[in-house]
């Protein structure tokens, strides 16, 4: 019972953040201009200072773990390559094929990983998740382009140097970067920029949760559903249990297992919607696939949680 008692306790003040953010675009107290402004708050500025405050805390040596790292490349490809293939038995359209490979391959790890690692460990943990987002996200990234041309035979222009530009150029990376210098000489960032980078840090979670409650659209749900549960227990039952499993086998506890577990059963980001409908994949979906794992993370969070800290892993 206490561990059930501490799963429901991590997860779900993330999720009645969520609700809020719903409750406020339903009372038009938020709308979709705050959404997009926002969300583009988070991204450029707020999680980057997140992720710079929190890589600045630690020893960058001592905390880097090029297994853990190895790991998470190997079951994000496993994932990609496992639902490319499940699609192609599902659909012939390009256009589903491409939105449900994204949904179930892209974690929200940035924004409700970082808010159930939190719940979960404290403060302290969030270093090992930054160093991880920051490694991961250039890869999201890259396999989305990937998932959202390919499949409508599309010209692909990704060569090797506006890919290494599309990885440098994100804030995440550029934090990262900038941090780094700190981290390995531990050199003490200047108290005025660190309260000011501690501020803005702060509020990347809250604004960000209430961005996704606003983002998510009830009204298409009944349309492409089939596809989108298929997606939905992929993203949250089936890719976190195997690759969870291989993290246990692999030696990984308590911390460190955490962030494993997280960052695989997080439900899809709201980017990969954004994505979709700018590359003229099928948004719906997309957004349907995002709502479902939304939702259902919930439940399967709060099981994964309780069934890992019940085996004594964490």
């Amino acid at each position: 019972m206490q561990n059930l008692i501490f799963s429901l306790n991590v997860v779900s003040p993330v999720f009645l953040i969520i609700l809020l953010g719903i409750v406020l675009k339903r009372s038009h107290i938020i709308d979709d201009t705050f959404i997009s402004v926002s969300s583009k708050v988070v991204f450029n500025v707020a999680m980057p200072a997140l992720v710079f405050n929190e890589i600045c805390r630690i020893d960058f040596r001592a905390a880097f773990d090029l297994k853990q790292v190895l790991w998470v490349y190997a079951g994000t490809l496993a994932v990609f390559i496992c639902a490319w293939l499940l699609v192609l038995l599902l659909t012939r359209d390009g256009r589903d094929q491409g939105a449900f490979i994204q949904g179930s391959v892209r974690s929200n790890y940035a924004i409700v990983g970082f808010s159930i690692i939190l719940n979960m460990f404290g403060s302290n943990a969030l270093s090992l998740a930054a160093i991880l987002l920051a490694f991961i996200m250039p890869v999201y990234n890259v396999l989305a382009v990937v998932a959202l041309t390919a499949p409508l035979n599309r010209e692909r222009h990704l060569g090797a140097l506006k890919t290494l530009f599309m990885i440098i150029k994100n804030p995440l990376i550029l934090a990262l970067i900038v941090a780094l210098p700190f981290s390995l000489s531990r050199i003490n960032v200047p108290e005025a920029l660190s309260v000011a980078v501690t501020y803005l840090a702060k509020m990347t979670l809250p604004l960000a949760l209430l961005g996704i409650g606003g983002s998510l659209n009830f009204a298409s749900v009944k349309k492409d559903w089939r596809l989108a549960l298929v997606a939905t227990i992929l993203r949250l039952i089936v890719f976190p249990a195997a690759l969870t499993y291989g993290a246990i086998c692999l030696g990984y506890r308590g911390e460190s297992l955490g962030v494993i577990f997280v960052l695989f059963a997080t439900p899809t980001a709201i980017a990969s919607f954004i994505m979709a409908k700018a590359m003229n994949s099928n948004a719906e979906l997309a957004g349907n696939i995002v709502l479902l794992t939304t939702l259902g993370s919930v439940v399967t969070m709060s099981l994964g949680i309780f069934i890992i800290r019940t085996l004594g892993y964490f």
